[in-house]
């Protein structure tokens, strides 16, 4: 009897100490997450991951958890010179990006839109040969296949030539060639500089998994820039047609955002490589009649600058909202700003894939989409190969263009860089090419099944964490 009795003495401790530390667990992160201001929806998606895998989820919010950087270890907040116009727009959403202490609306001489992936390798290979002084891109996805191929030997060719070259990649995206980096070596013995982004295997103390650069910016001799959705890849970009190759948008400008852009890519640069680089103004260098506002947002922004202005757009739209994006995980807070618009009589529009990359991003988005369209809004899914385009467009009069994509990791954790755009004739360029996803798209969603419905809300858990 008595080992009986210290056997069941043992397992009520045990069990006892684990309830206890599991408590203990959930109050502490809790704690964390309240300190820094985690938001509600986030706060419950942990403590119900933490509730059903304490020991799991625990380890897991201590690897991807934080969502701005801890002093000690922080990257430097990213401010730009402001260089004040002559004139101002008369446009509210550049009067609260201002507000926030963004830089003004710059003057820009030349603008194209690139849509096409054949065009955008062209253009950035031509970039690439014509350089004659300095050539830096940051990335976040850049593989090693048959056109990337040809991007790094022009790379090298250039700095043979004597180009200053700096290459910034992000270590979690472009995990493969960060793992097998002897393929960039012939890149480095040519003269160029190549650094990862927040190694995965490095700097343990300094290391957040979870927050990663996924900013795409290509800078030529600090007069021209390339920029947008695209990433490094046979999947993205090409020298001939390709049907399965992804649909996505870039730009290319000369003018005064050009310097914008450089400052972002050199705090990025410094804090992977701890190399200071300075502005050298392009001879070339002149003002038009274009006005763009360069917005970086991220852990290296003190506040969440473009979910708060994407907030107000929202609210503040009389007329139209087109949304283009591949990955569509909005928190509620957005979804109901955009329902509440749609009752105003904004007319809204949501182009997204019919089939994203991720199988998770189509069970988790699928609730959200379903709201919307039982709401009113209007749904497109578009049929052709995956659409990985970024595109938000308010009353033909603001656009949004970028790397950010209308969910909670652009919104909240990523390192991200959005172009605002308040030329009319841009924007009815991209509302013209709207109108053709549109017609290439499926209207609504399908119907599913009360166990499939039932499932797909079960997965807004998760939707913070995506």
């Amino acid at each position: 009897m008595d080992e009986i009795s210290n056997y069941i003495s043992t397992d009520i401790f045990f069990y006892h100490s684990l309830i206890v530390s599991g408590a203990l667990l959930i109050i502490m992160v809790l704690i964390h997450m309240l300190y820094n201001r985690r938001t509600p929806n986030s706060i419950t998606a942990w403590l119900l991951f933490i509730i059903l895998l304490p020991y799991v989820a625990v380890a897991l919010y201590l690897i991807i958890g934080s969502r701005k950087r801890e002093k000690r270890y922080k990257k430097e907040t990213l401010i730009l010179k402001n260089r004040t116009t002559d004139e101002n727009i008369q446009n509210s959403v550049d009067k609260m990006l201002r507000e926030y202490g963004i830089a003004d609306a710059s003057k820009n001489s030349e603008f194209k839109l690139l849509f096409d992936a054949v065009e955008t390798y062209n253009e950035l290979l031509s970039s690439i040969n014509e350089a004659k002084k300095s050539i830096y891109i940051s990335a976040y996805i850049f593989k090693y296949d048959r056109v990337t191929k040809e991007i790094l030997n022009a790379l090298i060719k250039k700095a043979k030539e004597g180009l200053e070259i700096k290459i910034l990649i992000d270590s979690l995206g472009s995990l493969p060639l960060y793992l097998l980096r002897h393929r960039l070596e012939k890149l480095k013995k040519s003269g160029a500089k190549v650094e990862f982004f927040m190694p995965v295997f490095e700097m343990p103390f300094r290391n957040y998994i979870n927050l990663r650069n996924h900013r795409k910016i290509y800078i030529f001799d600090n007069e021209k820039v390339l920029s947008g959705g695209a990433n490094l890849s046979k999947e993205y970009l090409g020298p001939k047609d390709d049907k399965s190759r992804w649909q996505d948008v870039m730009f290319m400008l000369k003018g005064g955002s050009v310097e914008h852009f450089f400052e972002v890519f050199a705090s990025d640069w410094q804090y992977a490589s701890d190399e200071q680089i300075e502005y050298a103004k392009s001879e070339l260098h002149e003002d038009g009649e274009i006005f763009l506002q360069v917005v970086p947002s991220g852990p290296d922004v003190d506040k969440d600058i473009l979910y708060e202005v994407l907030l107000s757009a929202i609210y503040g739209a009389k007329e139209n909202i087109y949304i283009i994006t591949p990955y569509f995980i909005p928190n509620e807070t957005l979804i109901q700003a955009l329902i509440i618009a749609h009752h105003r009589g904004v007319d809204i529009k949501l182009i997204t894939p019919k089939e994203a990359n991720h199988t998770i991003v189509n069970l988790v988005r699928s609730s959200y989409m379903r709201e919307l369209e039982e709401a009113g809004i209007k749904i497109y899914l578009y049929s052709g190969a995956m659409l990985h385009a970024k595109a938000i467009i308010f009353d033909s009069e603001t656009l949004i263009l970028g790397s950010v994509n209308f969910d909670n990791r652009s919104l909240f954790l990523n390192y991200e860089v959005g172009t605002f755009v308040y030329s009319k004739k841009i924007i009815s360029e991209v509302e013209l090419w709207a109108q053709k996803l549109i017609e290439d798209s499926s209207f609504g969603t399908k119907n599913v099944s009360a166990p499939k419905r039932i499932f797909e809300n079960l997965l807004r858990i998760l939707a913070p964490q995506l």
